[in-house]
Formats: C-alpha cells, structure tokens, sequence
C-alpha cells in the first residue's frame, strides 16, 4: 500500500538574523572614544576664553589711550572754563553820590584822572559829589562789552564795568590721575580793555596816588596788576559721558 507524504514548501523560510550582544571591551571602547571627544572640546574652549580675554586687553588699551586728556583739547577746555570765570569790574555812579570815602574817594578821584568823568562837591564842607560821565567817558564805555547800567531810585545811575578778562597762554603739563582724569598745569594772563588799562596798578595814574590810596583801589575798586607777569595755576579735569572735560567734582 503506498504511503501518502505531504508536500514540501518550495521555500523554506529564511533564519532571523539576531544582533550579536556588545561584549564589554567593545562598550569600554565607546566610553574611551567619548572621552577622547570631551577632551578634544575642552582645549577649544580654552582657546575662546584665551581670545576674548586678549580682545579685551586690546580693547582696554585703546579705551585708556583715547580717555588721555590731548592738549588742544585741554586748551580749549580751559579757555572755556576761564571765559565762565567772572571779570575784573568796576562799580560807580552818576549824579549825587555818597562815596565811602567822601570827596576824597580814590575811585572817583582816578575815575576823574581818567576822564570817564567829572565831580565836584554838591555842598562846601559836605561828603556828597555831583558826578556827571563825560563825552569821552561815554565813547569808551560804548566800546566795552558787558557794562551794565542801572537807574536807581535816587535818581543815580550805577555802571559796572568789565575791566580785564582771564586769557589762557599755554597748557603747560597734562598729568593723567586715572582714565577720563588728568591735571592740566597752564599759564594764564590778565587781558585788561582800554579802562582796565587806566585802572593798572603799575600804570601812571594808580602810581599818581599815595600808597594807602593804592592799596585802597586795589582792595576795593577794581585796580590789579594787569599788566604783570603771567599767573600759573593748576587744575583736575574730568571727561564726561558726552566727551567734555570739565573741572573734576566728586
């Protein structure tokens, strides 16, 4: 009797392929192949710390030299600082004046060897002067800049008048204190105008007077050495956030 046999496939299925397990020396491998690329990052954050650190320097260096205070611009800093610095003045008055040293005040008596202005007493044996400003007088104080005339209640008039201003010669020494803080050494002279010159301590009308009357003008009216040596003097500027250099304040 013949035997029945099933059919074979014609394709026998194919064997699933299983990943072979990582033995321990290949995951060491992994653990030294990471740790190579962690050091390898570590010299190249080194490098950018090492570069912003030189960039800095640089920046720093070029900031410094820039805050340096030059000489042009410390003389024109204090040219300026000089002009906001008051003038030298007189102050007088026209019509019946009282003067604080009666007829014989020094003021109106140079005033009056000056030709600004006439006096005379408003009463024999009184202290009061009738003080009148002549055409010459007028003509010079029109060519001043700056004077100031007031009419009062009393009928009087009071001038102030600009004698001399403060003029820079020369910036002299710029000593940098710290970044945007130097002291600048200068010279400075008296520019006197055509009545400051009359009102010269040296001129020949101040050395007209006796020396208390001197030394009166010189107190109380106005009258310096104008024509003198230069004054040398020293200041501590600082720069502000605008870029102007003006006197030091803490």
């Amino acid at each position: 009797m013949a035997t029945v046999s099933e059919p074979k496939n014609e394709k026998e299925p194919k064997p699933q392929l299983v990943p072979p397990a990582r033995t321990e020396p290949e995951l060491f491998a992994a653990e030294i192949e990471m740790e190579k690329k962690s050091h390898n990052f570590l010299p190249m954050l080194l490098a950018l710390a090492l570069v912003a650190l030189i960039a800095g320097t640089i920046y720093y260096v070029w900031k410094t030299a820039h805050d340096v205070l030059s000489p042009a611009v410390a003389t024109t800093s204090i040219s300026d600082i000089l002009k906001t610095q008051a003038p030298a003045t007189v102050t007088f008055s026209t019509g019946v004046v009282e003067p604080n040293g009666g007829q014989q005040d020094p003021e109106y008596r140079l005033l009056s060897k000056a030709g600004v202005v006439t006096t005379k007493p408003k009463s024999k044996g009184g202290t009061a002067l009738i003080v009148a400003l002549t055409k010459p007088g007028e003509d010079l104080l029109s060519n001043i800049t700056g004077v100031k005339k007031v009419k009062n209640s009393d009928n009087t008039t009071t001038y102030t008048v600009p004698l001399a201003e403060r003029k820079l010669l020369s910036i002299d020494k710029i000593t940098t204190v710290k970044p945007r803080v130097a002291q600048v050494a200068y010279t400075w002279k008296w520019a006197p105008n055509s009545l400051g010159e009359k009102f010269d301590a040296a001129g020949s009308l101040v050395q007209s007077f006796n020396s208390w009357d001197r030394a009166t003008l010189i107190k109380s009216y106005g009258v310096d050495f104008y024509s003198g040596a230069p004054t040398k003097a020293s200041i501590v500027l600082m720069e502000t956030d605008e870029g102007v250099w003006e006197p030091y304040r803490e």
